[in-house]
C-alpha cells in the first residue's frame, strides 16, 4: 500500500500537456491505480518521467518502449485505461 502523499504525487504527474494523455492516465488511476504491485507502481512512475510523445505513441500502439519494465506497464494501461 503506497501512501496518500506518494499517491497524491503520482496523480499530480499524470496532469500532461496533451489532453488525450491526461484523459488515459487519470481514467487508468480512478480504476486500476490500487491493485498494482510495488514493481508496478515504480514501473508506472518511471513511465510518468517519460515524454508525453512517447508516452502517447507507447499507449496508441504506434511504437513500443525498448524497456522491459515499460514495455509490462504501457500493456497495463492499454489495458485498463481506455476501458
Amino acid at each position: 500500500m503506497i501512501s496518500s502523499e506518494k499517491r497524491a504525487k503520482i496523480i499530480w504527474h499524470c496532469r500532461r500537456g496533451m489532453l488525450e494523455l491526461d484523459l488515459i492516465l487519470n481514467r487508468f488511476m480512478e480504476k486500476q491505480f490500487e491493485f498494482l504491485s510495488s514493481n508496478q507502481v515504480e514501473a508506472f512512475e518511471k513511465l510518468l518521467s517519460c515524454q508525453d510523445p512517447d508516452i502517447y505513441a507507447w499507449l496508441m500502439g504506434y511504437e513500443q518502449p525498448k524497456d522491459r519494465e515499460l514495455i509490462d506497464i504501457v500493456a497495463i494501461v492499454k489495458h485498463h485505461g481506455n476501458h
